[in-house]
């Protein structure tokens, strides 16, 4: 029996061993294959995203894009020194037509730096600054130094120029700093878009500066008035809260700070509910400045006329509804803005206007306006639009746009004639437009575009205009980084 006991645990063991012997031996875990760098190469940074592939270090990020084209102008005029664009929308001097180098079809070139860096749990201190910037001159763009420009020029001779919050300043764009948490909201200060031009873009179905109407003019966005679409010292609060959002926005201090009104206030709510996407923003600005060119005319004696500008001052408020909703391959988008303008709460300017948004800069005494809304101006602007993503890097948009303006002539006259003939600008009227753009990705970074839009002008907006529409078709590149 022991013999039999001994044999069994030999055998046993035995069989244990090579049992162990023949299974295989465990290995030792291999690395993960390291990712290669987006910085490995040219070809390897190109083929990725922003987001992927940022520019940062110690949570410093340098960010921007670059975007230029060339198009033909149906009526148009030479592109300004220091203006971003071209006439690629109806303006008063437009008067020839022409094939032009035409920058920031798509969106504003720009160039600027974030910092996002941790406090403590999750607290974050944020700030960004940025410059918007004309490809082609390489200027930094200065909406009132290009009315400056045209002082004097007259119709026939004058370049593109717009009235513009970008005035020449290194934070043109954007400069603030601030604190984020994702429980408590973003609160930030400094110069900052509005609230109702910074989700504008959202919801317009062909979001570009030279195919959509409302991309052309920070006027829709400023409830009628260009400058106020940035606050040079603004305290914004933003909190998003399962789908919902809220955010308000108060301008500290006026002119002496750098601002296009004395005060300035706005609120938004919006909500996200699957597909569907709506926002509303309301708003208000006291005496908001709108700067104008003396175009040939009217120079007062004893002025350097490239430092001149006239002004209407005026208090704006308005609303903006937005909503857009996607459905498989499309997205569709509609919004109604609602903007008036009254007399200014302040209508005595004994001095002028000294540096108000752009240095160097002065309106003379009596070149100030402050009685153009005797009657207020209500102005309505609808649109709608599609936009199809018939490729993953091909999408095509269009849309359609419509702004209509009161009669708000003061006074016996009537209003008489039509069109450009037209007897006075303060007669009802307006623009519209249609458009369309297609969109390419062929690589990450890099947009290649093409479109056009069909801008018009009616009635009393029509007034003092040398012809009623332009058609602008262009092609473009946008590279980002």
């Amino acid at each position: 029996m022991k013999r039999f006991l001994l044999i069994l645990l030999t055998a046993t063991g035995l069989a244990g061993v090579a049992n162990a012997q023949s299974l295989p031996s465990a290995k030792a875990p291999e690395p993960a294959a390291e990712k290669p760098s987006c910085f490995a190469d040219f070809s390897t940074y190109m083929n990725s995203s922003v987001k992927d592939c940022p520019l940062s270090y110690a949570g410093v990020t340098l960010f921007g894009n670059i975007d230029g084209g060339y198009g033909y102008e149906e009526h148009g005029v030479p592109m300004g020194y220091s203006a971003d664009k071209v006439n690629y929308a109806i303006q008063r001097n437009s008067n020839r037509s022409t094939w032009l180098w035409s920058p920031n079809g798509a969106s504003t070139s720009t160039v600027g730096v974030k910092i996002e860096e941790k406090l403590f749990d999750k607290w974050l201190f944020i700030a960004a600054a940025d410059t918007g910037f004309n490809p082609y001159s390489m200027n930094l763009i200065d909406g009132p130094q290009s009315l400056a420009d045209n002082n004097l020029n007259k119709a026939l001779t004058q370049r593109s120029h717009f009235d513009s919050s970008r005035a020449g300043q290194w934070d043109n764009g954007q400069g603030f700093f601030g604190f984020s948490n994702p429980d408590y909201g973003t609160l930030t200060f400094g110069r900052t878009n509005s609230l109702a031009s910074g989700v504008l873009g959202s919801y317009d179905p062909v979001a570009s500066v030279a195919f959509s109407q409302i991309g052309f003019s920070s006027a829709y966005a400023g409830f009628g008035i260009s400058p106020s679409v940035r606050v040079n010292t603004a305290l914004t609060y933003r909190l998003t809260y399962q789908g919902f959002r809220i955010a308000g926005q108060a301008q500290i201090g006026g002119y002496e700070l750098g601002n296009a009104s004395t005060s300035s206030y706005q609120l938004q709510l919006g909500a996200d509910f699957g597909n569907f996407s709506f926002d509303v923003v309301g708003g208000t600005a006291q005496n908001s400045v709108a700067l104008s060119t003396y175009g040939g005319s009217g120079l007062p004696a004893g002025y350097d006329p490239n430092s001149i500008l006239k002004a209407t001052v005026g208090n704006n408020a308005g609303v903006e509804v937005l909503a857009s909703y996607k459905w498989d391959k499309f997205k569709f988008y509609a919004g109604y803005i609602y903007g008036q303008t009254n007399n200014p709460t302040n209508t005595y300017y004994p001095g002028g206007l000294p540096t108000i948004i752009s240095a160097g800069l002065f309106v003379p005494p009596g070149a100030v306006t402050t009685n153009a809304y005797n009657v207020p101006r209500d102005q309505n602007t609808v649109w709608t639009g599609v936009r199809y993503s018939a490729m993953k890097n091909l999408d095509l948009s269009a849309g359609v746009y419509w702004e209509s303006q009161n009669d708000y002539l003061q006074g016996p006259a009537l209003c008489t004639g039509s069109g450009i003939y037209t007897s006075s600008s303060k007669c009802s009227g307006g623009r519209y437009s249609y458009s369309f753009m297609a969109d390419w990705k062929p690589i990450p970074r890099v947009d290649v575009y093409a479109g056009l839009m069909v801008s018009t002008v009616y009635g009393g907006v029509a007034s003092g205009f040398l012809y009623t529409q332009n058609i602008d078709p262009m092609v473009g590149v946008r590279f980002r980084f």
